[in-house]
């Protein structure tokens, strides 16, 4: 049976600050989005001395505005990138761009497994990975998270109060999927309140299952993500 990563590369660097989108900024001396790749095409992870799942993921599939495919190509060329992946046009929103690409797929009837994970969360590790897809296959579909750590306050109304943060956890990705039960939930219609894949598949009545994820498997999304993630790849 295949497996499949769908990568989500849409960002265009405005909160970064930045001239060129986040997911092509440098990190230890490549792109982001190259090593995010590399972590679900087969080859290590630069925090991990194994292969990120079984060997790599039998296809990786990246979405990317049609705008940034042609600098993407070139960024390719300059860094000898060969993992093999295929790019696929994004959408509007998170939600159209996953769409277009289970769209491309077609035929799933080989396929068990699709995994989700954001562009510039490049530290993904294989443990991470693999706990992911073990817990999907037994259940259908399991997402990563972890504990708050500040205090969190829900406002409403122009008024607030403070909330259990015991009883929160942020969502990571990759968020993984019985390949059936993601394409199915893929044919609702689009609604705003969808916030990532796992509440599209929700929204079926399916429940997902959490995995203890990673504190340091970071989206980089502002200048000191990336300091960050730079201290972390030079000290793993």
């Amino acid at each position: 049976m295949r497996t499949i990563a769908i990568i989500v590369a849409g960002g265009s660097g405005t909160r970064f600050g930045a001239e060129l989108p986040k997911q092509f900024l440098e990190l230890g001396g490549k792109p982001i989005l190259m090593r995010t790749i590399s972590a679900f095409g087969g080859g290590a992870s630069d925090r991990t001395a194994v292969s990120a799942f079984e060997g790599g993921f039998s296809e990786v599939i990246v979405t990317l505005p049609e705008g940034q495919m042609g600098l993407w190509r070139e960024l390719c060329e300059r860094y000898c990138f060969a993992v093999p992946h295929r790019v696929v046009a994004g959408g509007e929103t998170r939600w159209h761009s996953v769409k277009n690409a289970l769209d491309s797929i077609g035929d799933i009837s080989d396929v068990d497994i699709i995994a989700v994970h954001d562009g510039v969360r490049p530290l993904v590790t294989a443990d991470l990975i693999g706990r992911t897809v073990e817990a999907a296959r037994r259940d259908g579909a399991a997402i990563p998270v972890v504990m708050l750590n500040d205090s969190v306050r829900q406002v409403e109304k122009g008024a607030s109060h403070a909330l259990d943060r015991s009883t929160l956890r942020a969502v990571q990705t990759p968020q993984v999927f019985d390949a059936r039960l993601l394409t199915e939930a893929y044919r609702q219609p689009f609604d705003s309140t969808f916030t990532d894949d796992a509440s599209v598949v929700e929204r079926m009545g399916h429940s997902v299952t959490l995995v203890e994820g990673d504190p340091q498997n970071l989206k980089i999304t502002r200048p000191m993500d990336l300091a960050l993630a730079e201290y972390l790849l030079n000290n793993a």
